[in-house]
């Protein structure tokens, strides 16, 4: 077969290179941004399944979640926003127990 230059220097085929329907796709965008609501497919236990043999029929030794990691990304607006929730959930719970104490002082 032909290597890939001499394709390219062909003028029939010569548009491809420069032709962004043929482009490939950046990492970045290959992947599906998911938001927080389903960040829990990543380590739930209903999402997991092990493989030991793929379709062909040779072993493999992966599980579905390590497929779930190469076609989704959480989103990073929503990562920022789920580490500061998480922050802020904190504390809430210090000042809650904070406030307890107080309560029962009071009775």
């Amino acid at each position: 077969m032909s290597s890939q230059e001499e394709i390219l220097s062909d003028g029939r085929f010569s548009r491809i290179a420069r032709d962004p329907r043929f482009w490939e796709m950046p990492e970045k965008e290959r992947k599906v941004k998911i938001d927080k609501r389903f960040r829990a497919m990543f380590h739930d236990k209903k999402f997991k399944l092990k493989y030991t043999v793929d379709k062909r029929g040779r072993p493999v030794n992966y599980t579905s979640t390590e497929n779930l990691r190469k076609f989704y990304a959480l989103s990073e607006s929503d990562s920022d926003l789920s580490e500061n929730d998480s922050k802020e959930n904190t504390e809430k719970k210090i000042k809650k127990k904070k406030a307890k104490p107080k309560r029962e002082a009071d009775s």
